[in-house]
């Protein structure tokens, strides 16, 4: 149902208007009467009807001003200039406004009718074209990433299948130009690694700090393409680059329980330049892994430390080069990963008898309660309440074979604060009581 204001200070012509409206065009219709210019404009604010019919000559404010008024907070409205003969020139004052229609006083049942249906056709029209226009934005939107991706594989890899680097980045309405590349890589092992969160969680992150180009997950990295803004110099990209960076980095660990490894390649141009970005990116990617560090190409460039590649490698070398570099990332964090489980496991044989939460552990080693969770069970072999159990419950029979100390002392001892719960505990866990446990006088 579509709203049409009615503004005239007559009431029955008001009230005439309206009948038309609602014989002829039945059910079609909410109709607002505003009976001057004032509360004309006031009732399109507040209720923002479709068609407006407006009378020339009003008490207060007239007509052409209350319609410049409307036309201004309802650029998408029908508006209608109703006046009589002796005011026929107002309505050349109206078309500036985009008055099309003009009704001349007193308006014909069949003239007003034949009217307000065209003017309702041209809603309907514009209601499907709307409609249609959101539709293809959407299914436009849902193909971005896809193109997204296809570009980003054309500058990592030089995979062509089809339209160019250059096509596609203008149908993206995103120029080769001035641009960097930063990899995050994926150390550790598959399992521990939800592909699909850190592809979204990385992707939302990159797209809130601008334009850019974000790739699938490859070979256990994904890239990202940023473009430097207008009127930024070299050094406030830089700056700015590892401050995204960082920011990559935390939050992905934070969202995900995934530490990635950050490199930036430098500043270039052309399908060729990000391609060259992508590579630094890839083997800046591979430093400062041991303590989740950001590291910008142009920064080993000067050091050229051990493994730097060099900057005239062929084409197939770089991606020979790309995945031992990938590797080397992975047998790093693995070798660090079994560390921060010694470091753990040391710590928790201290401190069993005390109260003690994962939390506290992951603290211990500085990781994410979630992402410390997965690898300690995937390199213990069991969760970290059955590996605590288990010290407690070692403990509480060795002391129990000791004979010093009462039942309820080995429960307070080995760090349960209830008796009963501690029992269900060590029947669980040896499938005895405590109590039988001692009556044997020796292991089960």
């Amino acid at each position: 149902m579509y709203r049409l204001l009615i503004a005239d200070d007559e009431e029955l012509e008001r009230q005439g208007l309206e009948w038309i409206a609602r014989r002829m065009l039945p059910d079609v219709f909410e109709v607002i009467h505003a009976e001057n210019g004032r509360r004309a404009i006031e009732l399109a604010e507040e209720r923002r009807p479709h068609i407006v019919l407006m009378d020339v000559q009003m008490p207060g404010i007239q007509g052409i001003e209350a319609l410049r008024e409307i036309r201004r907070l309802l650029p998408d409205a029908k508006l209608v200039l109703v006046t009589a003969y002796d005011y026929f020139s107002y309505a050349q004052e109206a078309m500036p406004l985009g008055v099309k229609e003009y009704v001349v006083k007193p308006a014909g049942r069949e003239q007003m009718a034949g009217l307000l249906r065209r003017l309702v056709d041209e809603l309907d029209r514009e209601k499907d074209k709307r409609s249609e226009e959101l539709e293809l934005r959407s299914k436009v939107s849902s193909l971005q990433p896809l193109v997204e991706n296809e570009l980003a594989l054309m500058l990592m890899i030089d995979h062509v299948r089809g339209a160019s680097p250059a096509e596609l980045s203008e149908w993206l309405g995103f120029p080769l130009i001035d641009c960097r590349c930063l990899v995050a890589a994926v150390p550790g092992p598959d399992s521990a690694v939800d592909r699909t969160a850190l592809y979204e969680t990385v992707r939302r992150i990159a797209k809130s700090h601008g334009p850019c180009i974000v790739s699938s997950i490859l070979e256990r990295h994904l890239a990202v393409f940023r473009r430097r803004p207008p009127q930024t110099s070299d050094d406030e990209w830089k700056e700015e680059a590892v401050r995204f960076g960082e920011k990559l980095r935390d939050a992905v660990l934070d969202q995900t329980g995934t530490r990635l490894s950050i490199g930036i390649g430098t500043l270039r141009s052309g399908a060729d330049g990000l391609r060259s970005s992508y590579f630094e990116a890839v083997f800046a990617s591979t430093f400062d892994v041991r303590d989740g560090g950001v590291c910008l190409f142009e920064d080993l460039k000067q050091a050229k430390p051990d493994g730097y590649p060099g900057d005239d490698l062929e084409r197939d070398d770089r991606r020979s080069y790309v995945m031992s570099a990938l590797l080397r990332i992975r047998e790093i964090r693995e070798e660090q990963t079994f560390s921060v489980i010694d470091r753990a496991k040391a710590y928790i044989r201290r401190r069993f008898a005390e109260e003690l939460s994962l939390e506290d552990v992951a603290e211990h080693v500085h990781l994410n309660p979630f992402y410390f969770s997965k690898v300690f069970k995937q390199h213990v072999g069991e969760t970290f309440i059955d590996f605590l159990t288990g010290l407690r419950i070692d403990r509480a029979k060795e002391l129990i074979e000791e004979g010093r100390l009462s039942l309820k002392e080995i429960c307070y001892e080995v760090g349960y604060k209830d008796p009963n719960y501690f029992s269900r505990v060590f029947k669980k866990v040896t499938g005895v009581a405590p109590s039988e446990y001692r009556s044997s006088g020796s292991p089960s």
